[in-house]
């Protein structure tokens, strides 16, 4: 099984590369993402490896670095989420962008990928949004202010860190907050945070 490939970049196509090693040229498909953070043609190349058995073939997808290929096979545990389909996704969205769309469950961010509609969005969101406090490698989602989708609230993460420190699950946590974050000021203390998700979580065991 191929996990990591270290070579020359012989060719770049629309959604794939040749990866020279040693004379030996591997076809890797990437995403947009991958493709714009190599070098020109000729560069030294180092790209993480995901093998794919088809039935009368083998397949190689490649990422520039760990995180993109966690949320490549996070993305293939989805109902009608396939190879190319993921990264479709990783090229219209960065890990960091994806899992802040299913965090806040931002169906507009996920269909801004061809092929993705509102079902398959929704269906994303919903598969997914237990995962997300298991582990997506290498990303770190770093607070903005205000209560903007675009980025995480202020006080968000530490909200979740004194709530779960109480005994709470971290996805139950995570799914109050995003849900009822627009109750809030933009300069809502972390104390505010704590009152909305206590207050929310006592009535979810009532």
């Amino acid at each position: 099984m191929i996990a990591r490939l270290k070579g020359l970049l012989e060719d770049v196509g629309v959604d794939s590369v040749i990866v020279d090693v040693n004379g030996v040229g591997y076809l890797v498909s990437c995403s947009q993402n991958t493709l714009s953070a190599l070098g020109p043609q000729g560069s030294p190349v180092s790209l993480w490896i995901e093998t794919l058995m088809r039935a009368e073939s083998l397949q190689l997808f490649g990422f520039h670095n760990k995180a993109e290929q966690t949320c490549f096979l996070k993305l293939l545990t989805v109902q009608g989420v396939g190879a190319r389909m993921a990264l479709s996704l990783l090229s219209a969205l960065s890990p960091e962008d994806l899992i802040r769309a299913i965090a806040f469950q931002d169906k507009a961010a996920l269909t801004r990928a061809d092929g993705v509609g509102p079902k398959l969005a929704n269906r994303m969101i919903t598969e997914l949004k237990d995962k997300f406090d298991k582990g997506f490698e290498g990303v770190e989602l770093k607070p903005t202010t205000g209560n903007s989708i675009g980025g995480l609230p202020t006080h968000f993460e530490d909200a979740i860190s004194a709530l779960v420190n109480l005994g709470y699950r971290k996805g139950d946590v995570t799914e109050i907050l995003v849900k009822e974050r627009k109750t809030l000021s933009e300069d809502a203390s972390l104390e505010d945070w704590i009152r909305l998700g206590l207050s929310h979580l006592a009535k979810a065991v009532a």
